[in-house]
């Protein structure tokens, strides 16, 4: 969960009402890797070509995998604009993002629509041989 805490004479701050559990030094699964301490991500053992706002974005969404993160907080921690900003940079930045990560990027970046983003870790696809069904004696 998002919140807004108020910060002095106007300004906001945004902060996750998670506890303050220590951040896991880097993320991997079959395809994706991201070294948070380095500040690197590699696609497929390729090093991502990335700029400072897009890894800060996509470090952020995978730190709160399988969380929604609302725009608004999106926008106020990676940018330090105030939701009074109407502004289609988050937009823009997920799309490179998205470019990116290639034939992965619908499988990593989920858009809530009307609320913000959520990263969903790497699920490998299922064979209908996996749902198996018992037999009826």
């Amino acid at each position: 969960m998002w919140e807004y805490f108020p910060k002095g004479r106007g300004e906001a701050s945004m902060m996750s009402t998670q506890s303050a559990v220590s951040r896991p030094e880097r993320y991997q699964d079959p395809h994706l890797e991201v070294d948070f301490a380095r500040a690197s991500a590699l696609l497929d053992t390729r090093r991502m070509v990335l700029t400072r706002k897009e890894y800060e974005l996509l470090s952020l969404l995978v730190q709160n995998a399988g969380e929604i993160i609302p725009r608004e907080a999106l926008l106020w921690r990676i940018w330090g604009y105030s939701t009074q900003i109407r502004t289609r940079t988050l937009d823009v930045h997920i799309r490179r993002l998205r470019k990116k990560l290639g034939g992965y990027s619908e499988q990593y970046i989920e858009t809530i629509f009307g609320i913000g983003y959520r990263f969903q870790p790497y699920r490998p696809q299922r064979s209908l041989q996996d749902y198996s069904v018992p037999a009826v004696a």
